[in-house]
């Protein structure tokens, strides 16, 4: 669960629970009050009416107190009213059972005071009278009991309410949530993008001026990102000027080595061949350092045209093979498909030959390297495996670097500088392709991916 859904749902159950509390609050601070009030107020309607009622048959007899006893019958919150005598007799009343009070008229007769009887949603109230005749009833009044009104009403607009209440605390707090989060993921796709190389990128402008830590995090960095651009930069400099300084002396020693040669004596020439191989192989190491440097600082001045991307393969294939043969191995381009790509033949080249070189190093004695070319959705994929045994897992991100090698003694005993797969990683990459590598089985295979040119474009070359 990412960082804004863990926010915004936190958020979104403070809210509710708030809600909760405040409804729950509301209720019991409604209710209790409410309620006891209600019951003052009937056992004080009910004394009045039971005294009015005497005054009534005193002064208008029946026929009064008859009427009197409707108008109370009329009220809202009053169900039924019945005057019941001792004798259990019903005094103006009509279709009602006087046994089913029998209990309550008994308790009243024998109390002074109000008698209240509680159901779910209403409640007898019950008071003793006596008429001058002397005879004594029992007056039940039936009460609807309060309802709470609800916190939002009892109309039917109430639904649109809870509705509106919720879309509010939603949108408030994704919008929280957004805001929290949002500079977050900003930091986060910079460090990717660094990761990927762009050591341009800054992110204090995105996450605008918050007055914030989450604002103090982004100055800083871009400090740190300035910092290691800096340093980064500053080394690749100094690996592109030291390459160009040592050219002036190489070739002046070459030229010294073939004076020597000259005159030197054949006791003398196998030495002069040994140095002539170290100082051939330290001019590659500086053309390659050369190379690289150039790619890395992502120069796209490289001559583009279209290639026959098939060919190109067959080619380096082939050569690598030739090599391969004295050192007891081979090279065998398995599948070849069609396929044209726009790009520097130089640089492709250079790429594909560069992996096919490290393959050749490591594969076993006897073995074969197994080249594919195939194109899929427009894609042209060049697979190159090995049976060297493969690398450690956690090496396979560090084989692209300059100057890394898994084996330290075993690189060097192969004549390894270093710089091939970098070089052939920055190759790929200024032709917006991609290159990876991978254990499987019992080998290293390398993947390269580049955009091919649609089938139905003419041919232009190659």
């Amino acid at each position: 669960m990412n960082l804004f859904l863990k926010i915004f749902l936190w958020f979104l159950a403070a809210i509710a629970l708030m809600i909760g509390v405040m409804l729950f609050l509301n209720w019991t601070v409604q209710t209790e009050p409410v309620v006891s009030r209600w019951r003052v107020s009937v056992r004080n309607q009910t004394i009045t009416y039971a005294e009015t009622a005497v005054q009534i048959q005193r002064s208008q007899g029946d026929a009064g107190l008859n009427e009197f006893l409707e108008r109370i019958r009329r009220h809202e919150n009053i169900g039924e009213v019945d005057l019941i005598g001792e004798s259990g007799r019903l005094y103006l009343s009509k279709g009602v059972n006087a046994d089913n009070y029998k209990d309550l008229v008994a308790k009243t007769l024998a109390s002074d005071d109000v008698e209240i009887e509680n159901y779910p949603e209403t409640a007898l109230s019950a008071r003793r009278l006596t008429f001058d005749d002397g005879e004594r009833f029992v007056l039940i009044i039936r009460w609807e009991r309060p309802r709470i009104t609800p916190f939002f009403g009892e109309s039917p607009l109430r639904y649109l309410r809870y509705a509106g209440l919720l879309l509010t605390a939603f949108l408030l707090c994704w919008a929280l949530a957004r805001y929290l989060s949002s500079p977050i993921g900003k930091l986060r796709r910079a460090t990717q993008r660094i990761a990927d190389g762009d050591l341009s990128t800054r992110v204090a402008d995105e996450v605008g001026n918050r007055r914030d830590e989450i604002s103090a995090l982004a100055r800083d960095f871009d400090e740190m990102t300035e910092r290691i651009e800096s340093l980064i930069l500053s080394q690749k400099r100094l690996s592109r000027d030291i390459s160009h300084e040592l050219r002036s002396p190489l070739s002046r020693l070459n030229v010294a080595l073939e004076i020597a040669k000259k005159k030197a004596g054949s006791e003398m020439n196998p030495l002069l061949d040994r140095i002539e191989g170290e100082s051939n192989k330290l001019n590659e190491m500086i053309s390659r350092l050369l190379t690289l440097s150039r790619l890395e600082t992502g120069a796209k001045d490289f001559d583009r045209r279209e290639l026959n991307l098939r060919s190109l393969v067959e080619q380096v294939v082939s050569d690598a093979d030739f090599e391969a043969n004295a050192k007891g191995r081979s090279v065998k381009l398995v599948k070849a498909d069609d396929c044209r790509v726009v790009g520097s033949e130089g640089l492709l080249q250079s790429a594909v030959d560069n992996v096919l070189r490290n393959a050749v190093r490591y594969t076993r004695e006897g073995t074969a390297v197994e080249v594919f070319l195939t194109r899929t959705n427009g894609t042209a994929n060049v697979r190159i495996k090995d049976h060297g045994g493969g690398v450690p897992e956690a090496e396979l991100s560090n084989l692209f670097r300059p100057f890394y090698r898994v084996d330290e003694a075993r690189d060097r005993g192969s004549g390894g500088t270093g710089l091939g797969l970098a070089i052939a990683r920055q190759a790929i990459a200024a032709h917006e392709g991609n290159i990876s590598a991978r254990n499987d089985e019992d080998g290293l295979v390398v993947d390269i991916s580049l955009n091919c040119k649609p089938a139905t474009d003419k041919n232009k070359g190659g």
